[in-house]
């Protein structure tokens, strides 16, 4: 089960992602790394606003930087949305046996109709 520190992680990454600037960033990361100066040229930002953007996505370990000569790339975190994904597969357990009770009643029912009054 969930304990409650897991949903303050889950609370940091969902922030993060409610921002379409940051989910823009992520998706620009999928294609490898890149420099703030890279990531703010489709934005029409400043290099500090996609900055604070970057931070908050490493604060919710979506993203990492490291250290190259002068430069700071940013990258996806590897295991940056595992417990997103835990979350999620959570709730679809619990959808797929409701549907699957639902199922097995809306059977019975159909091999069993009730008698009209």
């Amino acid at each position: 089960m969930y304990a409650v520190h897991d949903e303050t992680d889950l609370d940091a990454v969902f922030s993060a992602l409610a921002n379409p600037t940051r989910r823009a960033i992520l998706a620009r990361l999928v294609q490898g790394e890149a420099s703030i100066t890279e990531l703010q040229e489709p934005f029409g930002m400043s290099q500090p606003a996609i900055s604070q953007h970057v931070k908050v996505l490493e604060s919710a370990g979506l993203v990492l930087r490291r250290a190259q000569g002068t430069r700071r790339p940013c990258r996806l975190a590897p295991d940056g949305v595992a417990k997103v994904d835990a979350w999620l597969e959570l709730l679809r357990t619990a959808f797929e046996a409701n549907y699957a009770r639902l199922d097995r009643l809306l059977a019975e029912e159909q091999a069993h109709p009730p008698e009209e009054t």
